[in-house]
């Protein structure tokens, strides 16, 4: 491949995947297409400046003309989706642009790239389309959906229209499923970011309910490595899921910031917890590892001071990202919801 859309590659993840792709494969060219949301940062490539393999285009994904420009414009070797409306919280208070944007804005890119017969095309989704475990099992491939947000049922809906182009069209699509990344560049309403950046100001942090939820963690470089060898290896049809088998509370979390930062546990603030709350998720990744040869590489003690360490060097990007929209969203969400 030669020649890679990337949709919101400004984002967390996607923007961690243009950076490897570009650092590993010299022949490759990236277009990225991205409407830059509140939550699509061009700083996360200001190291790509002046990279000439490197091409920014700012759109709408859901807009059917600005997608049918781009493609007129390029001849694209694959198209890789990270572009979406991502935070369950945010999809509680208004679904609207997670309708747009995760559904119409895939529809609108199936049918461009079925137009210009791109021959590869991977839609990056979620383990939340899965549902919620109890105490034990794991999320395989062949687990039905049954999404419990608005976030994560415009997320499947995403990876329904996926799996029906393939099917009525025999349109080369491949769907990856992830559990929860971590890393650099992450928008801090997520919860390490948020954490890591409040405690470094001795702010408190909020814990929904009584923080007994259970989240399975990979870092973003190790999600970004599966993409990756999806693209390259996968067999079009099939969902591939990635983990990082590294289940946590969220309260067995938070105890361990507090100590790897040396702060106080009278700084957690419990929160009455989120609508619907998915009490587990967790993957099982051996259909990957199998037929992809993929693992994950980053241990999460490493990852995790890693990116404690990132964020400590990077003062300046937080400060431009906990501005204005950041910190109204901030108090919407907790501020009427606090307990003692």
């Amino acid at each position: 491949m030669r020649l890679i859309l990337v949709t919101g590659g400004c984002g967390f993840i996607g923007s961690e995947f243009i950076r490897q792709q570009l650092a590993t494969n010299p022949g490759l060219t990236i277009v990225n297409l991205d409407k830059l949301t509140y939550a699509g940062n061009p700083e996360n490539l200001t190291q790509l400046a002046n990279e000439p393999r490197y091409i920014f285009r700012q759109a709408d994904i859901a807009d059917p003309d600005a997608v049918a420009a781009l493609f007129q414009e390029f001849a694209f070797d694959a198209v890789v989706n990270f572009a979406a409306e991502s935070h369950v919280d945010r999809s509680l208070l208004d679904s609207g642009p997670f309708v747009t944007t995760n559904i119409v804005g895939t529809q609108v890119l199936l049918d461009a790239a079925r137009r210009s017969k791109t021959p590869r095309y991977l839609q990056v989704s979620t383990d939340e389309v899965y549902g919620s475990l109890g105490a034990t099992g794991l999320f395989t491939e062949e687990t039905p959906l049954a999404p419990n947000s608005p976030y994560s049922a415009s997320k499947a809906a995403a990876d329904m229209l996926v799996r029906s182009y393939n099917h009525s069209f025999g349109f080369p699509a491949i769907i990856t499923r992830c559990s929860n990344n971590y890393g650099p560049y992450q928008f801090p309403e997520k919860l390490l970011p948020l954490f890591i950046t409040n405690l470094f100001n001795d702010q408190q942090v909020p814990v929904y309910g009584t923080g007994q939820n259970v989240r399975d963690w990979i870092h973003v470089a190790d999600h970004c490595r599966g993409i990756a060898a999806a693209l390259e290896k996968g067999t079009p049809g099939e969902v591939y899921n990635f983990g990082g088998r590294c289940e946590k509370t969220n309260l067995d979390l938070t105890f361990l910031l507090l100590d790897l930062l040396e702060k106080p546990r009278s700084l957690i603030r419990y929160v009455a917890d989120r609508p619907g709350h998915d009490l587990r998720y967790a993957i099982d990744c051996a259909k990957a590892e199998r037929e992809l040869g993929w693992t994950p590489q980053v241990t999460f003690e490493q990852g995790l001071a890693d990116t404690i360490a990132w964020y400590r060097a990077n003062g300046e990007w937080i400060d431009h990202v906990k501005s204005g929209a950041y910190r109204e969203y901030y108090t919407r969400q907790y501020g009427d919801r606090l307990k003692g």
